[in-house]
């Protein structure tokens, strides 16, 4: 089974912006060592418990700071940007760290309207015009623009995804010939319809191109279940807090997080998110990781992990990477 990280960048509440991309930039690092596929990192816009903005100037120091994992966006918020600086910069990256460069594309604006105002002067006409869009990025990074090319042209040119959560998305990513990403942790909606749809509808760009799927799903292991569900407190106390724009102190404390007093409906609204993250010991979040794989019949598993500790964060990606590969090299 192919597994993967999705990086955040969390900021814990006793950490500064500094630290949280120290922490991404070792993270990165440690999967590599893992034999993790690849390392993407998310992109937000002035979220106090988030440290990652620019994609790719964050992934230029981690290319320089691994030898071989792949490394992406998860994803480059499209509408805010010009298709063709998204491939210059995407190419830049491919030319430094050649065979080992993914850019995956979302539409959501990934801040509050205030800051989506300061980036794109008409963002909703962006999100209407996000279809062609994509059709443009692919363009520049296969280099098929007759006029312009978004130089430099590396050797292997970045591998274009399609991130999303519904058939409007995996349509999208279809029509052009993209792996999708299908984001099961920050979704309700029925992700096994919506992947069926992308392979039923797929159109290769390229000859022998075939259809690819990551899921992405959010995991706490810890070498008990009991020590999970601890670890895991601190990160759904975090998510209340951010439901109500409470996150000027960032990922709190395993202390702080048990003294947070929660009303009823936000202890339900826990259970609810619960249902949607795999917490456990490695062997349980290996089984549930096995029934997500067969679930949805993806090509690869992607893991977001969010803990106070930085340590708790690597020793999970540990434990679910021994449990996982050493069974597998036994076969």
């Amino acid at each position: 089974m192919r597994l993967s990280i999705l990086d955040q960048s969390p900021i814990s509440s006793n950490q500064t912006p500094y630290d949280a991309l120290q922490e991404s930039m070792k993270l990165a690092q440690v999967g590599e060592e893992l034999g993790y596929t690849r390392y993407w990192i998310a992109e937000h816009h002035d979220l106090p418990g988030l440290a990652c903005s620019a994609p790719e100037v964050m992934l230029s120091y981690i290319g320089a700071n691994t030898n071989r994992i792949r490394i992406g966006s998860g994803a480059v918020l499209l509408p805010h940007y010009r298709p063709f600086k998204v491939a210059e910069q995407f190419n830049m990256l491919a030319t430094l760290f050649p065979n080992r460069i993914d850019v995956g594309l979302g539409r959501a604006p990934g801040g509050s309207a205030e800051v989506t105002n300061a980036l794109s002067e008409n963002f909703l006409q962006s999100v209407q015009n996000y279809p062609t869009s994509v059709k443009e990025l692919i363009h520049y990074l296969d280099n098929r623009n007759a006029k312009i090319s978004a130089s430099p042209i590396p050797e292997n040119p970045p591998v274009p995804w399609l991130l999303g959560t519904s058939k409007k998305s995996a349509l999208l990513a279809a029509a052009n010939g993209m792996p999708y990403t299908f984001g099961h942790f920050m979704s309700d909606n029925d992700g096994v319809a919506i992947i069926k749809e992308y392979r039923n509808n797929f159109e290769p760009r390229k000859q022998g191109q075939t259809p690819e799927v990551i899921v992405t799903v959010s995991v706490i292991c810890a070498e008990t279940t009991e020590k999970a569900e601890e670890v895991a407190l601190s990160s759904l106390i975090w998510s209340i807090q951010t439901d109500k724009w409470e996150r000027n102190h960032g990922v709190p404390s395993l202390e702080k997080a048990k003294q947070y007093t929660l009303t009823q409906k936000e202890l339900e609204s826990i259970e609810k998110k619960k249902q949607n993250i795999i917490i456990g010991n490695p062997l349980e979040v290996k089984l549930k990781l096995h029934d997500l794989r067969t679930k949805y019949q993806a090509d690869e598993i992607m893991i977001n992990t969010i803990t106070y500790s930085p340590e708790d964060r690597k020793l999970s990606y540990q434990l679910i990477a021994k449990e996982v590969f050493n069974e597998e090299n036994k076969l």
